[in-house]
């Protein structure tokens, strides 16, 4: 007998809504223990989703889904979602080219609604289906499940501002109180919802909370204006009352006995509601309860033995070569500080934040917020180093543009996650930066070709007195040993790595390594252009003056990227030969292995050979 024989009885929300409720219990342990298993084999987020079994099951049970809409804030929490939606089988192939999406994807399934893998969009998104579903005259709900970590950022309260404030609307805002997001999570929102668990009061409020759900209205109007004093003392409630939703909560998110009699009570109810559920990252499995950091994304593993830890003798990653540089310059500089919008381990600050705790800041996930801080302690004097993913520092733009480098001060932007990311896919592939970048003035941009060349970098850029960004891959490098000493580079100027004929091929970053295979197979002379802002004018004129045709690669957007820089400059020259630009298409690219995805793009030696043949073929 299959250990899934419930479960596998659910094809679709309508299935588990005809269950009797007493049997949701046993489905949630199905589902757990299919996950646990099913993510052991194929690598993804664990803990998170550990953490939502019962809120994924109750939502789907008590809402008419998908009439009724449901937005999951972050995206990574909805496995659970996913198996209960019809996608139990597809789970085999999570993440992998041509599989299922980590994420929502509308594309994917009707009832993924909205694309959320960038934290705090869910309230908005699901107001806006609220006010649609007011307006049209449609008696349905949106739902809008948001972590604690991803309140911390603007977004969330700027829709709960206007969402408090709009007549007619069906929304419910659950919050998902786990006390974590990837990172341990910071800020005063956090330390009021935490203070909430800590003393005997919780229970006291919880209990309050459900006798008021279940009165009837004229006693539970009576009821709730009592409540809402008691609630003023004891709980975060006030906050989320003052915004104009009916504060409701907290409750066991782990209880379906609390969690379904809860929402279907709150169901009836019209206008803006707040529930407040507790959770527990990784509940259920042992080895994610005791470490749901560790288990928050995990590549395959063992799900009896669980991961096993040391660390391998394998080579660099990027993200390693920064976070050693940044403790190495701070014992030198007692200016340098270290910022990061919630991603502590991601980006590399784990022994920064142990050596350095006095210098280390977490802004919570608030990438505006964390660049402008950044500006302000550079007016004060401070060499603030923002540790940040490419595809993270898209939402602060305009706090790059007018907060940093209008003012151009000596903010250096380290960005981790250049180019293809591999199984987020592309919500996090980060395709954009050097094209969005590069039209920014005062800011010097670099592209290390390997481990060594991304220390000097981050080295030149700290020393260097304006804005600047270094932009490193996800992964490893090429094996190249960092020297412990550091020598600034001088800015806008590349190198010559491999002399050749008739063609040469500009490369930047990432893909040096591959640009010099493809120069040995055709003699080609091989270009390592570190900068891309202030490109090196002289050398593409030297190159355009020997050579019949330039070819550009990057792993960025084709479109407005380091290749258009180069198309500009051989423009002015007056010995013009062709150019060949080679970089991300024109479109958003899905999930998979990182060498996959560079083949699937022509951006392996293979398709970049092909490429230029076209060029002499005359089939381009």
């Amino acid at each position: 007998m299959s250990p899934y024989s419930n479960l596998e009885r659910i094809h679709s929300p309508a299935d588990l809504r005809a269950l009797d409720r007493r049997e949701l219990a046993v489905v949630a342990d199905e589902l757990r223990a299919f996950l646990i298993e099913s993510v052991s084999k194929t690598g993804g987020h664990l803990s998170s989703n550990l953490g939502t079994v019962e809120l994924s099951i109750a939502l789907h049970y008590v809402f008419n889904t998908p009439e009724d809409r449901i937005v999951w804030d972050v995206g990574h929490q909805t496995y659970g979602h996913k198996v209960l939606t019809g996608r139990r089988e597809a789970m085999s192939g999570l993440r992998h080219w041509g599989g299922i999406s980590g994420f929502p994807r509308r594309c994917e399934s009707e009832y993924d609604t909205f694309g959320t893998a960038h934290s705090s969009t869910s309230i908005s998104a699901a107001l806006g289906m609220a006010a649609a579903a007011r307006d049209r005259g449609e008696d349905r709900s949106a739902i809008a499940v948001i972590g604690d970590g991803a309140m911390s950022a603007g977004m969330a309260f700027e829709a709960l501002n206007n969402g408090g404030d709009m007549e007619g609307i069906n929304l419910l805002v659950i919050l998902n109180d786990n006390e974590m997001s990837i990172s341990p999570p910071v800020g005063a929102l956090t330390k009021i919802l935490a203070r909430l668990m800590s003393g005997s009061t919780y229970n006291t409020a919880r209990k309050v909370g459900e006798k008021v759900l279940g009165m009837a209205p004229p006693v539970a109007e009576l009821a709730r204006k009592v409540e809402e004093h008691v609630k003023g003392m004891i709980t975060p409630g006030t906050l989320f009352e003052e915004f104009g939703f009916h504060y409701y909560g907290p409750i066991d998110g782990h209880d379906l006995d609390a969690l379904v009699p809860t929402l279907q009570n709150i169901k009836k109810l019209k206008g803006p509601q707040f529930l407040h559920v507790i959770t527990r990252k990784g509940h259920g499995y042992k080895l994610a309860e005791a470490d749901p950091i560790l288990y928050h994304g995990v590549s395959k593993f063992d799900s009896a033995a669980g991961i096993q830890g040391g660390k391998s003798a394998g080579k660099l990653t990027y993200t390693q070569v920064f976070g050693d540089w940044l403790c190495d310059m701070a014992a030198t500089d007692k200016r340098i500080v270290g910022i990061t919008p919630a991603m502590r381990e991601g980006s590399g600050l784990v022994r920064f934040e142990q050596e350095y705790p006095d210098r280390y800041y977490d802004v919570g996930i608030a990438e505006q917020h964390a660049l402008t801080f950044a500006a302000g302690m550079a007016c004060e004097g401070y060499r603030p180093v923002v540790a940040i993913y490419s595809t993270f520092l898209q939402r602060a733009y305009d706090q790059l543009i007018h907060d940093i480098a209008l003012q151009n001060l000596p903010v250096l932007l380290a960005i981790d996650r250049g180019g293809l990311v591999g199984a987020d896919g592309a919500t996090h592939h980060g395709a954009f930066d050097l094209s969005y970048l590069a039209c920014v003035p005062n800011l010097v941009i670099m592209a290390p070709a390997d481990e060594n060349e991304c220390r000097q970098m981050l080295y030149t850029a700290v020393c260097h007195d304006g804005p600047t960004a270094v932009r490193y891959p996800r992964g490893s490098g090429t094996g190249v040993e960092p020297d412990k000493t550091m020598t600034a580079l001088p800015i806008g100027k590349g190198e010559i790595r491999r002399r050749g004929s008739k063609i040469a091929v500009l490369a930047f970053g990432s893909m040096v390594p591959v640009a010099l295979e493809v120069g040995d197979a055709l003699d080609a002379t091989v270009a390592n252009m570190r900068f891309i802002k202030p490109l090196d004018d002289a050398l593409v004129a030297e190159l355009a003056a020997t050579h019949e045709l330039i070819v550009t690669l990057e792993e960025n957007a084709v479109v407005g990227g380091a290749g258009a820089e180069v198309s500009r400059c051989v423009d002015t020259l007056p010995s013009r030969p062709r150019v060949l630009r080679l970089g991300l298409p024109d479109r958003f690219i899905d999930h998979g292995d990182q060498a996959q995805l560079l083949a699937s793009v022509g951006l392996d030696k293979a398709g970049i050979l092909e490429s230029i043949a076209r060029i002499y073929s005359g089939n381009s």
